[in-house]
């Protein structure tokens, strides 16, 4: 089901209560819980991305001029190995876990079954349009929810495919799009949901976070914040410079793990700039206005923004430092001699800016990010491993990565989240499945007399004997685990039975 409209057209009016209601009463059907269907949905979701490759390339081209590269890498076949993964695994994970048990329930069925949460809230962003909303909206579908999505209205061209193509393959009754733009999100969360997954920036997470609290609602929130690199001089530079760089200009830094700033001596911050020059002359040419494999600044707001730190930095300008506001372009550049207290560090950049902070060393480095606001990311460049040691064990962060930057995402079985204020939550591989999943706990007994006579000394009347044995029988050990006990019981019980009847048939034949 789509409602709205995000064309030019005179947007249609929505009655989001009313969508909402009817997600509820869907999943209430009980249509979106059996595997099967599920399953379905996941192929005709991986169907989607497989015949539409070209749209999803254009969309991308037409709202944030991304090169086709960028586009397939980052996009079009992420999303098309993360759902293939979770196909593959699909049998595996929605299985009933059953944990290990004590003593006490040596007899019994411990369980824990995977229940869908119910009508979940995935809202999307404008930077990874497609990737962002529809990657969660996969692992909701395989949790067995009905999912309400929210493209981003800024990037016009991806919402209007997800409006025009996602509905042709999957159920409108479960996978219902909601377009439009503040106003419209604003109805959606004053609407009671199941579960929110939100990404986008902190201050808009922070409204989303109070709106779930008025229902209880579970949430994830998938941030930003200023993620660090730190580097020190035992590295090779001139692989280290390509990795920063790269991570730092895919999507014109226009990406939540992107590099935020460099933390390095200033000998290193030399070097790093002498490389850079070369390095990104190579890449994009002597005018990088002129590459096509530059994306542009989402729009005029987002370019007024980052000019303006551009212009407060003036003398700071080591490379780069050009803008052109028509074509929505800022070349990429890289300050130096950066202080924590420049304009440039108050908040995330999100943009082709890279300033570099000299430190003296990887401690200083600790203080600088210990007293800031906890990182989406940390990077570190070293081949010290005390030094790794030291940045992992007494930072705190949603994630690290060593000798690379955005490599991390391409690990499967890595969860994806944030802490503090770069968000809550995570999800990728598994992780995206166990988001949209309730664990719903289960202890399954028997009435058999042996189960019952050990429990029975929990009733009145009480004495000291009860409490000992009852005591004793609850006591944590350590030793070998009991999940096969109950086997084990039962073929000794079956063995002495089998030699009690071979007994007795020997004694009845030496009798005759």
């Amino acid at each position: 089901m789509t409602v709205g409209m995000l064309s030019n057209n005179k947007q249609k009016p929505v009655n989001i209560p009313e969508i909402v209601q009817k997600a509820h009463n869907t999943f209430n059907s009980g249509k979106t819980k059996p595997l099967e269907w599920r399953k379905r949905q996941l192929q005709n979701l991986l169907k989607m991305y497989e015949e539409n490759k070209n749209l999803m390339i254009d969309a991308l081209a037409k709202d944030l001029r991304r090169c086709k590269m960028e586009a397939i890498l980052l996009e079009v076949d992420y999303l098309i190995n993360d759902l293939t993964n979770t196909l593959n695994n699909f049998d595996e994970w929605t299985k009933p876990e059953r944990p290990p048990k004590g003593i006490v329930n040596v007899l019994d069925d411990v369980v824990i079954y995977n229940d869908p949460y119910g009508v979940c809230l995935v809202i999307g962003a404008w930077n990874y349009p497609l990737q962002l909303l529809l990657l969660p909206m996969a692992g909701a579908i395989a949790a067995g929810n009905v999912v309400i999505i929210k493209p981003s209205e800024l990037a016009e061209a991806c919402a209007q495919f997800i409006v025009e193509v996602l509905p042709k393959y999957l159920d409108n009754e479960a996978v219902i799009i909601v377009e439009g733009g503040p106003e419209e999100t604003t109805e959606l969360l004053k609407q009671k949901f199941d579960y929110i997954f939100y990404t986008g920036g902190t201050n808009v997470g922070k409204i989303v976070y109070a709106a779930a609290v008025k229902n209880l609602t579970p949430v994830t929130l998938e941030l930003g914040g200023k993620s660090p690199v730190y580097i020190d001089s035992s590295v090779d530079m001139e692989i280290t410079v390509k990795r920063v760089l790269w991570g730092k200009f895919i999507n014109v830094g226009q990406t939540c793990i992107a590099p935020d700033y460099i933390l390095c001596s200033k000998e290193v911050q030399d070097k790093f700039v002498e490389i850079a020059k070369k390095v990104l002359k190579e890449w994009y040419g002597e005018d990088p206005q002129k590459s096509p494999d530059l994306c542009r600044i989402i729009n005029s707001r987002h370019f007024s923004r980052l000019q303006a730190l551009v212009d407060a930095s003036k003398d700071k300008i080591a490379i780069g430092g050009r803008y052109d506001a028509q074509d929505r372009f800022i070349a990429p550049t890289i300050l130096t001699n950066v202080t924590g207290s420049d304009k440039i560090m108050e908040d995330e950049i999100f943009g082709p800016i890279l300033p570099i902070v000299p430190i003296e060393n990887a401690y200083e480095a600790i203080k600088f990010i210990n007293a800031r606001e906890k990182p989406l990311v940390l990077y570190v460049f070293s081949t010290n491993n005390e030094v790794i040691k030291n940045i992992v064990e007494n930072t705190s962060s949603g994630g690290m990565c060593v000798n690379d930057t955005v490599m991390q995402m391409g690990v499967e079985t890595l969860p994806f989240g944030g802490v503090g204020n770069s968000g809550m939550g995570a999800y990728h591989g598994k992780k995206s499945f166990d988001t949209f999943t309730h664990k719903k706990s289960c202890l399954i007994r028997n009435f058999a007399g042996i189960g019952e006579k050990l429990a029975s000394s929990r009733y009145p009347p009480y004495s000291d004997g009860k409490l000992k044995f009852i005591t004793t029988l609850m006591k944590k050990r350590s030793g070998p685990s009991l999940k096969y006990l109950p086997y084990i019981l039962a073929f000794a019980l079956g063995a002495g039975i089998s030699y009690g009847i071979f007994a007795w048939q020997k004694a009845a034949s030496d009798e005759l």
